[in-house]
């Protein structure tokens, strides 16, 4: 029950996200409607997939520059996972890399402090 709660606020977030920031799109991308809460759940699943599968390779990948930047290069990959999932799935889109860099911080930093608020573990 937990997992199906994370998806659905990240979907919440993605939507909330996408409403207000430029450069990202949900289907149509005008205003609240169903057919973006369906793609934003998408979208929150794939991310929690590809985070899930591809992120620790990448990580392990990139160890040795990882370590030399003090982990900033993680921003990067998750900029990257954020790309890879535009491309994934149809009606998200993320219009450039630096894009994708402030849309994964400004998700990680808000999904940080809902699910403090909502007393779930991160």
């Amino acid at each position: 029950m937990n997992l199906i709660i994370r998806i659905l606020i990240t979907a919440v977030l993605v939507m909330i996200i996408a409403h207000f920031m430029p450069g990202v799109a949900l289907k149509g991308a005008h205003g609240i409607s169903s057919e973006n809460f369906v793609t934003a759940i998408i979208v929150a699943v794939v991310l929690g997939l590809l985070n899930l599968f591809v992120k620790p390779l990448l990580v392990l990948l990139t160890l040795p520059v990882t370590v030399i930047t003090f982990g900033l290069f993680l921003l990067v990959i998750n900029a990257l996972i954020i790309m890879l999932c535009a491309n994934l799935v149809d009606g998200f889109a993320v219009s450039s890399f630096w894009t994708a860099l402030l849309f994964s911080l400004i998700l990680s930093i808000l999904q940080s402090v809902v699910f403090s608020l909502t007393g779930g573990d991160n």
